[in-house]
């Protein structure tokens, strides 16, 4: 089942953990130094965010799913439509491992597809606590296409 990902770049977390908490009337799910993240199920949203962002507001968007199949599944979605893909795979943001795509919309907000697999210790794969951006590709500067498979209509 799919799950609809909003990141903001905050910047006052305790503020804006006071205000997200009130807003959707729960506290969140997993609080750092520098994030915290709710995982509603009404709406169905993970709704995350952190004082990393590369910039205050919406940050990125994204669609997370449970399964291997669905990740799969939007990845064709997306290599059909053929959009310009960036492949990240396994890495660690967000202090979860998670396996990702990234794309970007029309008006230029990033938009991952991904499937976390377990929690993590570190924010991101660097393991420098000074680093101070989100793991947004800094986009279109790291997106590269994709092409289309020769077996394409064959699918």
């Amino acid at each position: 089942m799919k799950r609809f990902h909003i990141h903001i770049g905050v910047e006052k977390l305790e503020e804006a953990i006071c205000f997200y908490s009130a807003l959707f009337g729960v506290a969140p799910v997993k609080t750092k130094p520098d994030y915290a993240k709710w995982m509603l199920d009404d709406p169905r949203v993970n709704f995350a965010i952190s004082t990393r962002a590369k910039k205050k507001g919406v940050d990125h968007l994204g669609i997370q799913v449970e399964e291997e199949s669905e990740l799969n599944e939007l990845r064709s979605r997306l290599e059909r439509a053929d959009m310009t893909v960036l492949e990240e795979g396994t890495t660690i943001c967000c202090y979860a491992r998670s396996d990702k795509s990234w794309v970007q919309d029309p008006a230029g907000i990033p938009w991952e597809t991904y499937r976390t697999m377990e929690d993590a210790q570190f924010f991101s794969d660097s393991m420098d606590s000074t680093e101070g951006a989100c793991c947004t590709p800094d986009a279109p500067a790291q997106l590269i296409s994709l092409k289309p498979s020769a077996s394409k209509g064959g699918r």
